[in-house]
């Protein structure tokens, strides 16, 4: 992973969140705060605006850079969680090889395992809580098995997509305890969570890429 794909995955990531708008706005105006689709528009435009800037760095600083201008961009709880992810991938990438981007499969998912730990610790949630953990969670924790077994990237990215769409299809019977989905009780339940479909999007996004070897 270097930096010319980092600005490959956030390019297409941009695309896939402006066609996937309705549904993620639909899904926010049911339980959320109904700008949860404005957020995501918005740290992806900040990100595709620094692709000249990112191509001069290493995926490390690349993706702490990215980081940081999500924190001063995206309103709301988005932004520095996030912003969170972003920084603690590029903090576990610099412990293996700051000058380097030649990063392993298992270093790649570490660094997401981490990311992810990130937000729960922002965030101060888990699994099981109708939000964007209950699909980076499995998603992470399948990634690092499967990279420690030695998957190739396009089996790791298959099976990832399918764990992706089974941790959104999960919240939707889910009782929701954090954000403003919180307040509503069991009238949250029946509905899926907007930033579980931001992740899946985000996710299937990035192992389609992978899939068709880019």
């Amino acid at each position: 992973m270097n930096s010319s794909e980092i600005n490959d995955y956030a390019a297409a990531i941009r695309e896939a969140i402006l066609a996937h708008e309705a549904d993620i706005e639909c899904l926010d105006r049911e339980i959320g705060d109904g700008d949860h689709y404005i957020n995501m528009k918005r740290g992806c435009e900040a990100i595709a605006g620094l692709a000249d800037e990112l191509s001069t760095l290493s995926s490390a600083d690349a993706l702490n850079k990215i980081g940081m201008k999500l924190l001063s961009t995206i309103g709301g709880a988005s932004g520095p969680l996030f912003a969170s992810f972003f920084m603690s991938m590029s903090k576990s990438l610099k412990v293996n090889d700051a000058s380097s981007d030649t990063f392993s499969r298992l270093h790649i998912a570490l660094a997401f395992e981490t990311g992810v730990q990130a937000i729960m610790q922002r965030g101060k949630a888990q699994a099981g809580e109708k939000t964007m953990l209950d699909v980076l969670i499995p998603v992470a924790t399948a990634f690092k098995q499967l990279a420690e077994q030695g998957q190739s990237s396009k089996d790791i990215a298959t099976t990832l997509k399918n764990i992706a769409s089974d941790g959104l299809e999960s919240t939707r019977d889910m009782l929701a305890t954090k954000g403003r989905a919180s307040g509503l009780g069991e009238r949250a339940i029946g509905h899926l969570d907007a930033g579980a479909k931001s992740c899946e999007v985000m996710i299937h996004t990035v192992c389609d890429l992978v899939l068709a070897g880019q």
